[in-house]
């Protein structure tokens, strides 16, 4: 491996909570280290682009509370292209540019690794996504805030469903994770969870929330991953709806404001340790690997393992606890 003399660091996929006191991290370890720093604007479709940023120190000033991404972000299917590739490769080298950091979800971290794999570019991913499902990191980036703000949604939405014996059903981001629900049910006291990961049936959840009823509730939550096999908040609601009509039912689908907002200190912390990580690990020479923390120790992860969808499941106590707890 040469020298890395350049530092590219871009934002790519969803944004992330978080995202911003990461790029800081990054730029200003770069600098420190003696190294220059291009931002690189709008992922992917900035490389095909040449929407280069030579970043300083001053650049990434009053941003590590700013949700969202100073350097955008974009969906590219031209990248995926081996065309593609080739001319954001041309492009990175033309501009000087040695070395990737990449901050994003799975889909960001397989471009990062076929462009890695085919040019011999040197790269670190960053797991940068509110659904917290990339094996070797314990967290990712933007997911404590996120479920933040779905906690803080559900503490409001409790207080209508128990001024009106209310049955709630609340929609969270989640299309092949459940881990925002999962963590938000617990903490939201939630009296059922539906995940992707785990299928329940209507006639299952009835029978739940009739025996809670029985045990006078006369108010419930029931959280919906977007990704449960029931369709959808609104789809399981009219279900319910139609064999048991105890509650009052309400739908809310909180979309896209989980994404967004201030991250909360632990993501500034995360932030922070995994963008100095991933430069440290670059001038190391390492390269196509995640940073991510495990315990509270940071470790790095061979991209193949981290992508490795097969290996990634929701905690067990956690599942076993929904049922215990909301009775």
């Amino acid at each position: 491996m040469s020298e890395i003399k350049k530092i590219g660091v871009f934002t790519s996929g969803g944004d992330a909570p978080g995202m911003n006191a990461c790029i800081r991290a990054v730029v200003r370890t770069a600098i420190f280290k003696n190294i220059e720093v291009v931002g690189i604007r709008q992922g992917y479709q900035g490389m095909l682009e040449c929407n280069f940023w030579d970043m300083t120190a001053r650049d990434v000033s009053n941003i590590i509370h700013i949700g969202g991404t100073i350097l955008k972000t974009a969906r590219c299917l031209e990248f995926k292209t081996a065309g593609g590739t080739q001319k954001a490769y041309e492009n990175l080298k033309a501009h000087g540019i040695d070395a990737l950091v990449a901050i994003g979800g799975d889909g960001t971290a397989n471009g990062a690794d076929r462009l890695s794999r085919t040019f011999d570019i040197p790269v670190m991913c960053i797991p940068g996504t509110i659904d917290n499902d990339l094996n070797g990191s314990d967290f990712t980036l933007g997911f404590d805030t996120a479920t933040n703000t779905v906690i803080e949604a559900i503490d409001k939405i409790r207080d209508t469903a128990a001024s009106h014996d209310r049955l709630f059903f609340i929609e969270v981001m989640g299309r092949d994770s459940g881990c925002i629900a999962l963590h938000a049910g617990i903490a939201g006291g939630a009296e059922a969870v539906l995940l992707p990961e785990r299928e329940t049936a209507i006639d299952e959840l009835i029978e739940k929330l009739s025996s809670q009823a029985k045990n006078k509730k006369t108010s419930s939550i029931v959280i919906v991953a977007e990704g449960d096999k029931n369709g959808g908040a609104y789809h399981v609601a009219a279900r319910v709806k139609e064999k048991f009509d105890f509650y009052d039912s309400k739908v809310t689908i909180l979309g896209h404001l989980q994404r967004g907002g201030s991250p909360s200190s632990f993501d500034r912390i995360l932030a922070s340790r995994l963008g100095f990580a991933a430069v440290k690990a670059l001038l190391n020479g390492r390269t196509r690997q995640m940073v991510g923390l495990r315990g509270n120790a940071i470790v790095l992860t061979p991209l193949e393992e981290a992508l490795n969808i097969s290996h990634f499941k929701l905690e067990d106590d956690l599942l076993e606890m929904i049922n215990v707890l909301s009775i």
